[in-house]
């Protein structure tokens, strides 16, 4: 009896064993190395710039120090392309390079102007078309469920920001300016596996930078230093290989 009773036991240690390995290797392989290509488009929901201060406010005849009230701008449609590689030696952490555009253009309004000395004036000013342009890699981390996939990304974004303008609502001067700076990106997403080559994919991104455009000396402006941050909501469809 203690003979067989050990024998038993044997066996069930070894089918569990097996069993075991055989949930190792299946979990193996469902979480292999992969690249992927994708397009993306969606809506931005632009919310109001923070914190301004005005750039060189001598060219409008404002001292320096003189700052600006949160700015308006529109909402926008966005569109762009993303590459990424999930590694094979860690499945659930890949990498990312993507580049979108949006333009959440500024209507025309009324800003405040806090100027030194002289307390608050009203100002009317004309609208611009703001060009967006974000080129960001991120590093990313995912959560394999079947055909389910939720992931999260992070990394620096390099926004390149190209704006034309008027230098006052009624008849006022056209001039352009850009500006290039390092901002903050962000995405949290859930993708969707139809075959073994292609998903589809919703996702929020949101963005967060400071912008510094100079004024302009030969149309008596100044320019603006504030933070934009941006909301866009994404969908797309991904290729992998």
């Amino acid at each position: 009896m203690n003979i067989h009773h050990q024998g038993k036991g044997v066996g069930v240690s070894h089918w569990f064993m097996i069993g075991a390995c055989a949930l190792m290797m299946l979990s193996a392989s469902a979480v292999h190395a992969e690249t992927y290509i994708a397009g993306q488009f969606g809506f931005t929901l632009a919310q109001d710039t923070a914190r301004g201060r005005a750039n060189d406010p001598t060219y409008a005849g404002l001292p320096t120090g003189t700052s600006v009230s949160n700015v308006n701008l529109n909402n926008s449609a966005m569109y762009g392309v993303k590459v990424g590689h999930y590694f094979e030696s860690v499945p659930w952490m890949g990498v990312e390079l993507e580049g979108f555009v949006t333009s959440p253009h500024r209507p025309q309004q009324r800003l405040t102007l806090a100027v030194p000395g002289s307390g608050n004036i009203n100002v009317e000013e004309g609208g611009a078309t703001n060009r967006l342009i974000i080129v960001s890699p991120l590093l990313l981390a995912r959560y394999q469920a079947g055909a389910l996939e939720p992931y999260v990304g992070v990394g620096p974004g390099l926004f390149m920001l190209h704006q034309q303008q008027l230098t006052s609502a009624a008849g006022g001067t056209a001039y352009s300016q850009s500006y290039t700076g390092i901002g903050l990106n962000t995405q949290v997403g859930l993708r969707y596996r139809l075959t073994d080559l292609v998903s589809m994919f919703g996702e929020w991104k949101f963005n967060y930078a400071r912008l510094n455009l100079p004024g302009q000396a030969d149309v008596g402006h100044y320019g603006i230093n504030t933070v934009a941050t941006l909301h866009h909501f994404v969908f797309g469809i991904a290729y992998h290989f």
